[in-house]
């Protein structure tokens, strides 16, 4: 049996309020034209064909709240909170357990995760081989925006380095796609 090729979309949670000093950040919200710029990037990315099997999310508000909107949109059916994408956490181990051999769902193709810059982006480039130094600045994942990564085979000798970053979506590019979408039918 050939295994299945696997792939990540990482998806930035979308325009959330501003940082208050006083305020707790895991709190922020999605700001209301952040709700509807944030609906129709998810939207482009069910019409590209980029469905998941399941959104994995970090729990600060701002990111479920995006993550909820992939399910409502139909980018998947199912969310699933994971600590390990809040910001600065590590999230190779949640990886690693979902890479690995006895995967929670052994029969996925593609998991959203959702979640903050500039770890999003700095898993991405690590993924994909990017030295540690040079990971942060490798690519940036603007509000919303997405990267889809590749293994087309199962990683033998550990995540880093064995990915291949196959699309990077930037939000001009998602809503553009949706301007120029035809309407009706």
């Amino acid at each position: 049996m050939t295994p299945r090729k696997r792939e990540l979309l990482l998806v930035r949670h979308g325009i959330a309020e501003e940082r208050a000093d006083a305020a707790d950040d895991a709190q922020r919200s999605l700001t209301p034209e952040g709700r509807e710029r944030t609906i129709a990037q998810l939207r482009s990315l069910v019409e590209l064909d980029l469905n998941c099997d399941l959104v994995l999310s970090s729990p600060l508000v701002r990111a479920r709240q995006t993550a909820e909107l992939a399910v409502q949109v139909g980018l998947a059916p199912d969310l699933e909170l994971a600590a390990a994408l809040a910001p600065l956490a590590d999230p190779l181990p949640l990886l690693e357990r979902w890479l690995g051999a006895v995967s929670p769902r052994p029969a996925w193709r593609r998991l959203a995760l959702v979640g903050h810059e500039p770890d999003l982006s700095t898993l991405a480039a690590l993924l994909i081989g990017v030295p540690m130094a040079l990971a942060p600045e490798a690519l940036q994942l603007k509000k919303a925006g997405a990267a889809l990564l590749q293994w087309p085979k199962p990683p033998q000798a550990g995540l880093l380095g064995s990915a291949r970053l196959a699309l990077l979506l930037p939000p001009r590019v998602l809503l553009g796609r949706r301007s120029t979408t035809p309407s009706g039918g």
